[in-house]
């Protein structure tokens, strides 16, 4: 497919759910390497960052699941995908994502949230500076969002 070709609503909903439910499968191998790799002993992570690395694992499979769920809702009642359609190609909800970071900040949100997850079962001072480094991204979203929310 060519990259500047346009695709139908339906057909990009049904490409989405697709990757969704790729992205559930590499959550699961991932819970499967971690544990293999001895990750999640309680000598050497602390309490809380079992916690979060757990949170972050199982809040990411959930909220993929309601995701496929919601697109393939979505896919039976036309009128709910006309009003997503409208929503998506909204143009304040688009000016407010990219000055809040975009998809840089979204791809950057994941992988600080992969490190973190990671670092949680495996070593205490990288979880702590990558869950640092999370909050700090995130509330730099956050801010700039509100920011341009107000002022627009």
């Amino acid at each position: 497919m060519k990259i500047g070709k346009q695709r139908a609503y339906p057909q990009t909903i049904r490409w989405r759910i697709r990757v969704l439910w790729l992205v559930l499968a590499a959550l699961a191998i991932y819970m499967i390497v971690g544990v293999a790799l001895g990750g999640g002993d309680s000598r050497v992570i602390t309490r809380f960052g079992d916690m979060v690395g757990d949170i972050l694992l199982f809040g990411g499979m959930v909220y993929v699941i309601c995701r496929i769920i919601s697109n393939k809702r979505l896919l039976k009642h036309r009128e709910e995908m006309k009003e997503r359609q409208r929503q998506e190609l909204d143009e304040r909800n688009r000016y407010l994502h990219e000055k809040s970071g975009g998809v840089v900040m979204d791809i950057l949100l994941i992988a600080l949230m992969a490190a973190t997850m990671t670092a949680a079962y495996f070593n205490t001072i990288a979880f702590y500076t990558a869950f640092s480094l999370l909050m700090f991204a995130l509330l730099v979203k956050l801010a700039a969002y509100l920011l341009f929310c107000r002022f627009r």
